[in-house]
């Protein structure tokens, strides 16, 4: 049942989301190109419910040459990649706003487990160990307010699994307002990140274009 009222609430506050915010998507949008050569956007194969596949949208954050697919951390100094806009766009997690189609659409939930790469086959197989392939993913959940980007992925999983056991409303609201604080606060954000947080590191991880 809550299911069902989850992709009603889903569906009105992505709605408002798109509607409200889009002053802010046109201002992104001119800085975007302005600032570099190539689209706004750019679409990545994520894994859905399921394990069903579908296209994440991103405000695009680097270079259109930078190889495809490839976790940052696997790139050679992955810092040439990003451009000027796309260092503010990550450290404030506006890249992800074009995610709010997603859910719009029912390919994405407000809450739920990041969607992986369609080839992070390790953080799939162990999602599968506690059925968190089986509900929507989110632009945010229970793993991204309690440690993110520096998660061993076995940790990630357990926690996604744990969001599954708990799904509900009042779960729902911890993250929603646990995420805001994270993101004000930046924890658990590195660059470049293979799940262990190096010392002195604080910096942003995304998946390159």
């Amino acid at each position: 049942m809550y299911m069902k009222i989850k992709r009603l609430i889903d569906i009105v506050l992505s709605l408002i989301g798109l509607i409200v915010l889009s002053p802010i998507f046109l201002m992104l949008i001119v800085g975007i190109k302005l600032d570099s050569k190539g689209p706004v956007l750019f679409k990545q194969k994520r894994v859905g419910i399921n394990q069903t596949y579908f296209n994440i949208l991103k405000f695009r954050t680097m270079r259109i040459d930078t190889p495809k697919d490839t976790p940052t951390h696997l790139l050679d100094n992955p810092d040439q990649y990003i451009t000027k806009m796309g260092k503010f766009l990550r450290k404030t997690s506006l890249d992800e706003l074009p995610q709010i189609w997603n859910i719009f659409v029912g390919q994405m939930s407000i809450i739920g487990p990041r969607p992986a790469l369609w080839n992070q086959y390790d953080l799939i197989a162990e999602r599968d160990k506690y059925d968190a392939n089986d509900v929507p993913p989110g632009l945010t959940g229970w793993a991204q307010i309690n440690g993110r980007d520096e998660l061993p992925i076995e940790v990630k999983a357990k926690l996604d699994g744990e969001y599954v056991e708990r799904i509900g409303l009042w779960m729902d609201i911890k993250c929603f307002f646990g995420t805001i604080v994270s993101v004000v606060k930046s924890d658990g954000v590195v660059e470049g990140s293979t799940g262990v947080k190096k010392s002195g590191d604080n910096k942003k991880t995304k998946e390159s274009l």
